[in-house]
């Protein structure tokens, strides 16, 4: 699975945010893209997703057997990343009146354009 297609990373890049944000936003295309996995292999929504469910699957998926057996504690630590990324993930979906598992990468980086351009504002 790739971390961005050629297409979202240019899509980010080209957004007016910071390099900060610009990493969170990367960050958010992958991981909803990990939990829209997560979401059907185990019939729920993604809002639904539990922590021991992300583990169970980064641990069954192959294309992290590697990462797994170099640290023992990669699952856990990919684990809390989906699970953090889901704060702006609910927020974007919130901003746009859409589940989660229909947002897309425009849709995202809009509302992460949006958050700072208010950060900005407000100091």
């Amino acid at each position: 699975m790739e971390f961005l297609t050629q297409d979202e990373a240019i899509q980010v890049d080209a957004a007016l945010l910071s390099s900060k944000d610009k990493f969170s936003t990367r960050l958010a295309i992958y991981a909803l893209r990990c939990l829209k996995q997560i979401s059907q292999s185990e019939d729920i929504i993604i809002e639904d997703i539990k922590p021991e469910q992300v583990q169970n699957w980064v641990r069954n998926d192959s294309s992290f057997q590697e990462n797994i057996e170099f640290d023992a504690n990669f699952d856990s630590f990919f684990t809390q990343l989906l699970m953090a990324s889901l704060n702006p993930l609910k927020k974007a979906s919130e901003a746009e009146n859409i589940p989660i598992q229909n947002l897309t990468v425009k849709q995202l980086i809009h509302w992460f354009e949006q958050e700072s351009k208010q950060n900005l504002e407000q100091d």
